[in-house]
């Protein structure tokens, strides 16, 4: 198992909904478009029916990292605190995603047009989206 995959594994019992959504509502602008829009993608394709318990064990342990306080480089800097979490998100991401359909691609855009409004830059959705 590679560093990665154990930090995933690691992390899963960190998850929790409350602090993903408190996490991501007070943290999106600094976290940034690309890391809100992977965490809304792991998300979403983890509250499908359809996604296998394999998937949601990667999702689950994904966004733990991603929301757990402390790792490997503290989220304290918009720049450089967020590089880690963009790292392990798109891990996350990339391995379940044949799990990520036009439904969840679509709930995730409708938050980050709520949260991003005007800001929203197209170029980093598509650039996540090109990675699946």
């Amino acid at each position: 198992m590679n560093n990665r995959k154990k930090i995933i594994a690691k992390y899963k019992d960190k998850f929790s909904e409350v602090k993903l959504w408190s996490k991501l509502r007070n943290y999106a602008k600094a976290a940034g478009t690309k890391t809100v829009y992977s965490a809304l993608l792991l998300y979403y394709a983890y509250k499908r029916s359809d996604t296998p318990a394999w998937a949601k064990r990667i999702v689950l342990g994904t966004l733990g990292y991603f929301i757990a306080p402390i790792d490997v480089l503290p989220d304290l800097t918009p720049l450089i605190g967020y590089t880690d979490d963009i790292g392990i998100l798109s891990l996350g991401l990339v391995t379940i995603a044949a799990y990520v359909n036009d439904e969840v691609k679509g709930n995730a855009r409708k938050h980050l047009n709520k949260w991003f409004g005007d800001d929203l830059n197209e170029d980093d959705l598509k650039e996540v989206d090109e990675q699946l």
